[in-house]
């Protein structure tokens, strides 16, 4: 839980209790102790796509699991049921970067909530107040035609970071992006809200989804969500979510060059619709293309 900040939810029902199972060694074993829709839940408490449930790197001393099943994934949040601070907002996102997890709020009432992997020590996700910007099924790197990013939406237009999807190994992986499991991208993509832009595509007359990114992972700490001490107490949200840090776009001839690179190739091709072409910083988990060129934060 984030230090000094205040929690702004209403009361919630008490959290589930869960423990530490052995860790399964192959995917057979996986599948044979747990079904699909508890793997699912796994994933979301593990914060480890499948994958890394049965090959964890570092290992881990077990996977944690509920000690009673649910087919409801709401009832697993650690994030309050509402938040007071999101109930203005038709749409609201939080990523928790200590507890490598978002939530989805409607009018301060939570819809969803999943694992997250955000930015490696060397390359951490920006803390702050934001919105979504645009949105791509599939982009191509302008650095390299063979990387893609899939389910890509951006929240951070001048550095090229965004929700996309993207190995889950269970601590912080990427180059500032927010990382999520298959289904979390494609339902933020569809449920997200774009910014509007003006004809000339440079000015921002209506903000998107607006995100708030709180936190600093502790790195060379234990995942918080291996403890189950941490795991009982709801995760305390602030009572406000702030100004956005976003800023008005600028003609393209303005914008500095900047770096596509990214230390995930993936040979995937893609014949996806095209979006605003915008420019990435280096910072980007995997590179973003180019779309309405904004002034750096200073």
């Amino acid at each position: 839980m984030c230090p000094g900040l205040a929690s702004a939810a209403a009361a919630q029902s008490p959290s589930p209790a869960y423990r530490l199972d052995p860790q399964p060694k192959t995917d057979a074993e996986l599948a044979q102790r747990f079904t699909a829709p508890q793997i699912d839940i796994l994933e979301m408490l593990n914060r480890r796509d499948r994958l890394h449930l049965v090959r964890p790197d570092p290992p881990t001393p077990g996977i944690v699991v509920p000690v009673t099943w649910t087919d409801d994934p709401l009832l697993y949040s650690p994030f309050p049921q509402s938040w007071i601070a999101a109930e203005p907002f038709a749409k609201a996102i939080v990523v928790h970067q200590p507890g490598q997890a978002y939530a989805a709020y409607e009018r301060g009432h939570l819809v969803r909530w999943g694992p997250v992997s955000t930015g490696r020590r060397e390359t951490p996700t920006p803390k702050g107040s934001f919105n979504l910007t645009w949105r791509a099924r599939k982009r191509h790197s302008t650095d390299n035609d063979a990387w893609i990013l899939e389910w890509y939406f951006n929240f951070v237009n001048e550095r090229g970071v965004s929700f996309h999807l993207f190995d889950l190994p269970g601590y912080p992986a990427s180059h500032a992006c927010a990382r999520m499991l298959l289904r979390d991208a494609q339902w933020l993509y569809e449920w997200g809200e774009e910014w509007s832009l003006d004809d000339s595509r440079r000015v921002v007359l209506a903000p998107g989804t607006p995100v708030l990114v709180i936190g600093t992972y502790p790195f060379g700490s234990p995942p918080a969500w291996l403890s189950l001490e941490w795991l009982s107490t709801p995760i305390a949200l602030p009572a406000e979510i702030g100004a956005t840090t976003n800023l008005p776009a600028l003609p393209s001839s303005a914008a500095s060059e900047g770096s596509d690179r990214s230390a995930n190739p993936d040979s995937r091709r893609s014949s996806g619709p095209t979006a605003p072409r915008a420019r990435s910083g280096t910072n980007s988990d995997r590179p973003a293309p180019r779309s309405p060129s904004r002034r750096p934060i200073r």
